[in-house]
């Protein structure tokens, strides 16, 4: 039909125009919407929080464009999934004429939004063996305006198999088939945004809280066939989104935070599995359910026995039991705090000495710069730059000190490479430096003597002091694209924010040889005085460095 999505939609909202917010503008005078001409007092980034936002800021929708695979038009962006969530039922649903379907146990807030608009509820639960029953969810879908599933599913992390969505597309054309992405970003399948090309009635919604980190700043999207997103967009309040939470989507997607983020997923589902291969031995737990998402399900024979045990640790997880008996879930933490979990249900070590551990982001108007090191694993190490030799010293660095390093710069090398080496090396300081801690039990100190025809004399001291000395001279002045120059420059940024005496007296006929020694050099140092191998104790005679 000539007019859909609007024969679906509530007549009223086809029928009205859309709110006349400001639209994108660049340098104009704006005298149109009774602002205050003057910005807030002092308050840092504050310039322009006295003019309204853009309903949809511009560069952050071309930065989601980007991230979900799809044109800006395709996307509305809201205060978390929660709010496409309730802007689909107020388009869509008219109250005690409309239904909805949802197949519970499943993400609470579908009902919770159906019930505030006055939407018809039909339930078509899961199975026994938690899957979708595609008989039932087919024969119920011609009843209702708007069909809610979610994949992977909350509280049961299994996602939809088959062609359940597809063919609920097809046979109900004038439903709007949504499916709950929230966790997509941990599972190992493609999802259906690929889909929406496809079918004109297939909704998606995604969100930055979970595998971006961003629950506190409320950020999420819907992701259709345009014309449903200006449907959806009349409904949408006129300025949803805050200048501080458009900025800290920005800074929180920027290329060097999304290798931040890969290395957490990473992280995340190495962890999913431990955790679920730990809490399988426990006698609390009967059955897992196997998991797409950052969370584990599972069935307890003995609810009270496990609650009690977990809170005697002080280990909360969520309790569904009202949904379906014996049901709980427990998200996937941090190693550290998964390792207290799996003892909590009486599995893995009673005693955890935390593995040191540090994220730093790092953004300035020359580089984007972020870091991420495990002092107490040697693996991965992954670099980029956009430096060649650079990225192979600070692989080194790492392989030789013993800590994993991920490392991911975006600098001004069309300039040249003075700011990313300095920044670098000023951010990875201080990841270093967060990841010690209270240097309990650390060496302090440490020596070595490297290699091949040139010699290398390290000396480092964790002190909490920054200093650094540097004797050794260049036979050229560049390796490859790396000045010779900012050798000693690197160790006395980074001396600077580690806080650490560095000590550097180095011979040689290569320059490619003399700053390949320093580097390995500073690494063999660092590996006995970054090892915790002497007890509890700070190594000073003060009780703190």
């Amino acid at each position: 039909m000539s007019n859909w999505p609007d024969s679906i939609a509530r007549p009223a909202i086809a029928a009205m125009s859309a709110y006349s917010a400001r639209g994108a503008s660049s340098g104009a005078l704006h005298l149109d919407a009774n602002e205050s001409p003057y910005a807030p007092p002092p308050i840092k980034g504050a310039a322009d929080y006295n003019r309204y936002p853009g309903q949809q800021p511009l560069a952050l929708m071309a930065r989601l464009a980007d991230l979900y695979g799809v044109p800006a038009n395709n996307i509305m962006l809201g205060r978390g999934a929660d709010e496409a969530i309730d802007i689909l039922l107020r388009t869509f649903c008219d109250a005690g004429k409309d239904s909805v379907l949802i197949c519970p146990p499943t993400f609470g807030y579908f009902k919770t939004a159906a019930q505030i608009q006055g939407a018809d509820i039909i339930e078509v639960p899961l199975t026994d063996d938690f899957t979708w029953d595609s008989k039932a969810v087919l024969t119920a879908a011609p009843d209702a305006k708007l069909i809610f599933l979610c994949s992977p599913n909350n509280p049961t992390g299994n996602i939809i198999e088959g062609d359940l969505i597809e063919r609920l597309c097809q046979a109900c054309p004038n439903s709007l088939i949504i499916v709950d992405e929230a966790y997509q970003e941990f599972s190992s399948t493609e999802g259906y945004v690929s889909k929406l090309e496809d079918y004109r009635n297939l909704v998606i919604t995604r969100t930055l809280s979970k595998a971006y980190g961003l629950a506190g700043v409320r950020a999420g999207v819907a992701i259709a066939h345009s014309d449903i997103i200006a449907l959806m967009r009349k409904v949408l309040p006129p300025y949803p989104i805050p200048r501080p939470v458009e900025r800290a989507v920005m800074a929180a997607l920027s290329p060097a935070a999304m290798s931040l983020h890969n290395a957490r997923l990473s992280e995340l589902l190495s962890e999913r599995s431990r955790l679920a291969e730990g809490m399988v031995k426990s006698e609390f737990v009967r059955h897992i359910l196997p998991s797409e998402a950052n969370f584990l399900a599972f069935l307890t024979h003995e609810p009270e026995s496990m609650l009690r045990a977990l809170n005697k640790r002080n280990v909360k997880i969520r309790d569904f039991r009202s949904k379906l008996p014996g049901l709980f879930r427990i998200t996937v933490g941090l190693p550290d705090e998964n390792t207290i979990a799996l003892a909590a249900f009486g599995v893995g070590q009673n005693e955890v000495k935390p593995q040191r551990v540090a994220e730093v982001q790092r953004t300035t108007k020359e580089t984007d710069i972020s870091i991420r090191v495990n002092l107490d694993e040697t693996a991965p190490i992954d670099i980029d730059t956009g430096l060649g030799f650079f990225d192979h010293m600070l692989e080194a660095l790492a392989k030789h000190g013993g800590f994993s390093l991920r490392l991911k710069c975006a600098g001004d090398l069309h300039i040249d490479a003075h700011h990313t080496v300095e920044d670098c090396a000023l951010a990875l300081g201080l990841a270093l430096k967060t990841a010690l801690g209270d240097k309990a039990g650390i060496g302090r100190f440490g020596f070595v003597m490297p290699m091949d025809e040139t010699q290398a004399r390290v000396a480092i001291d964790l002190s909490g002091r920054a200093s650094m000395t540097f004797k050794g001279a260049f036979p050229s002045d560049h390796v490859g694209d790396f000045p010779a120059e900012m050798c000693p420059h690197f160790f006395e940024s980074l001396a600077q924010t580690l806080g650490a005496a560095i000590q550097i007296d180095v011979e040689g006929d290569n320059t490619h040889h003399i700053i390949e020694a320093s580097f390995k050099g500073v690494a063999r140092a660092l590996r006995p005085a970054i090892s915790r191998s002497y007890g509890d104790a700070v190594p000073s005679t003060k009780g703190v460095l």
